[in-house]
């Protein structure tokens, strides 16, 4: 691993003069041109209409909504599709839907989408209108099998789609050929939120709200929800998502959100007013995901669904504690992975650049954790497989900067048709199932694959760093600035700087974490950092005096006192 500073492409813009210089160039590295791309109101939200076949989806929920029918939302099993699921709910009830049920697939009867043997057990409860959230482009098949029980299918999704669509009466998806949408990066809570938005309106219009003497929603109030699915699904924060997740965060802090996420920030000892994007995607959404990869997403659906605190207090004591089972199969999952590639003893130019990594008892709900901390080690494209029963194992895959993961697994179906059962996905992450007889030749043609798209060189690892800051930037003003200048997240990442330090003093505190006493070599005082998950092999090291640090600058809270503190991201000891 190595640091390295941005380095700006073009001179610094004269339009971006009215921030602060810091935030200046953190901006403009982060693609930022011009003022109005950093504007957070909901007024600069992109307008619905550009969704291609927004009027037709709108159409046949009014439609459904007059006729009083059976919707029933099926989603997906992680933290996206539970928070897809819940808006749809929440907000088809709210417009006065009488009929509103949910169907969330157990990932290891049925796996993952609108397959034929889920629309079998959906068709038990006799709906009229499937809704997909957060899948379906790809369920072909499910689809023609909802034609025949007589249930039409509106799809709502995000994820890439393939040459050929399902034939359902609208398909709602920013990445389909012919939208227009200009943000292609909505997760499937973005797009759910898009079309109830075009619901409201219509229904409004159409005085829906007055003849039933409804009160109409303020449709703001849902974007609690759509922060969290927003942020836990890593979608890239284009300037649309940053104003949806911004205005999440601002209803969240200020206690207007569903009890179930206060729930579950409470159980993890968070607070709500000074929540951070970076909280709803490690401590929040974690806890969420438990669910669907270790028993049934239902739980987490139900926690942010309920409208009783006490209610949402049994479901996020349920979620942490399979959250904590979660990390403890993870660990066992980890070590095994780690010693069997030690084992090989391996080096850079002897490891397949495309890595993959089977073993019959791994945990399927857990194989794509696993794959993302090999990722982060040997900074390769990773594929962690378990067994699916019936000769098929499942991957879930990881990748790095630079390489679409989602096209090379597609570019691999189409060079061995045979050879990928199905797929899908995005650029940094994708599911795919494969027959376990086929797993040597996958491994072969992912490593061929992913040769196409990397050279060794890449395979390092680097910390891309904002330079450096000046001794008298280390305050409490700034570490408020650059904390308040986000939200902050995939595609545009927390500010990180880089600087030499001297070691003060040096401690473990709890498992295997670093707390440090360090002094910036222009000033005499004294900050504290954090390194999270070191090696305890190499740290504590009391030999080593002085470090240099990729880090951000944090605010620390304790006792009520607030004070600088940084989170040290990589460290390297100076001799």
């Amino acid at each position: 691993m190595k640091i390295k500073s941005r380095q700006l492409d073009s001179p610094a813009s004269s339009l971006l003069q009215e921030v602060h210089p810091i935030l200046q160039k953190i901006y403009q590295w982060r693609g930022i041109k011009q003022l109005n791309e950093l504007q957070r109101e909901l007024k600069n939200l992109l307008p619905y209409e550009g969704l291609l076949n927004i009027e037709k989806a709108v159409a046949v929920l009014v439609n459904a909504l007059q006729q009083q029918q059976h919707i029933m939302i099926v989603g997906d099993y992680d933290a996206d599709g539970a928070t897809s699921t819940a808006l749809a709910v929440r907000c088809l009830r709210a417009f006065g839907a009488e009929k509103v049920s949910y169907l969330v697939p157990n990932r290891f009867e049925y796996g993952y989408g609108l397959t034929p043997e889920i629309v079998a057990v959906a068709a038990q409860q006799s709906p009229d209108l499937i809704v997909t959230v957060d899948n379906g482009i790809a369920s072909i098949s499910g689809v023609l099998a909802a034609k025949e029980y007589g249930i039409d299918v509106l799809i709502t999704d995000h994820h890439l789609p393939a040459d050929e669509l399902p034939a359902a009466v609208a398909i709602l998806n920013p990445n389909q050929v012919g939208c227009e949408f200009q943000s292609k990066t909505l997760a499937g809570v973005g797009v759910c939120f898009y079309l109830m938005l075009a619901l409201c309106r219509q229904l409004q219009t159409d005085n829906w709200f007055a003849d039933k003497k409804l009160l109409k929603p303020n449709m703001a109030n849902f974007l609690d929800i759509v922060a969290l699915g927003t942020v836990a699904d890593v979608v890239p924060l284009d300037h649309n998502n940053r104003i949806l997740v911004h205005q999440g965060l601002r209803r969240i802090r200020a206690g207007h959100c569903v009890p179930g996420i206060t729930a579950i920030l409470t159980i993890a000892k968070r607070t709500a007013a000074k929540l951070t994007a970076s909280d709803l995607g490690f401590v929040v959404g974690p806890r969420l995901n438990a669910a669907g990869r270790l028993d049934d997403m239902s739980l987490g659906i139900e926690c942010l669904l309920t409208d009783s605190a006490e209610q949402a207090d049994r479901y996020a004591a349920q979620l942490n504690q399979l959250n904590l089972d979660r990390r403890d199969i993870e660990h066992d999952m980890k070590i095994q992975a780690f010693e069997s590639l030690q084992k090989l003893k391996l080096d850079e130019h002897d490891m397949p650049f495309g890595l993959c990594l089977y073993d019959a008892q791994w945990h399927q709900g857990v194989i794509g954790i696993l794959a993302s901390r090999i990722k982060d080690q040997y900074h390769r494209p990773v594929i962690a497989f378990a067994d699916a029963g019936s000769g098929e194992i499942k991957g879930s895959a990881r990748s790095v900067n630079g390489v679409h993961i989602r096209d090379v697994l597609d570019a691999i179906a189409k060079q061995h048709p045979t050879l990928i059962n199905k797929f899908g996905g995005h650029a940094m992450a994708a599911g795919l199932s494969i027959a376990k007889v086929d797993y040597p030749q996958f491994c072969q043609a992912f490593d061929a694959e992913i040769h196409k798209h990397l050279q060794l060189e890449d395979l390092h690892g680097e910390i891309l760093t904002d330079g450096s800051l000046a001794y008298s930037d280390f305050n409490l003003a700034m570490a408020e600035l650059l904390q308040d200048a986000g939200p902050w997240g995939q595609a545009f990442p927390e500010p990180i700087f880089e600087g030499e330090f001297e070691i003060i003093d040096q401690r473990i505190v709890g498992q295997n974490h670093l707390r440090l006493s360090l002094k910036h070599l222009d000033g005499e005082k004294i900050f504290t950092g954090i390194k999270f998950n070191v090696d305890l092999d190499a740290w504590p090291n009391y030999r080593c005096e002085k470090i240099t640090a990729a880090y951000r600058l944090d605010v620390n809270e304790y006792n009520g006192v607030r004070s600088v503190q940084l989170i040290v991201q990589h460290m390297e000891a100076k001799p």
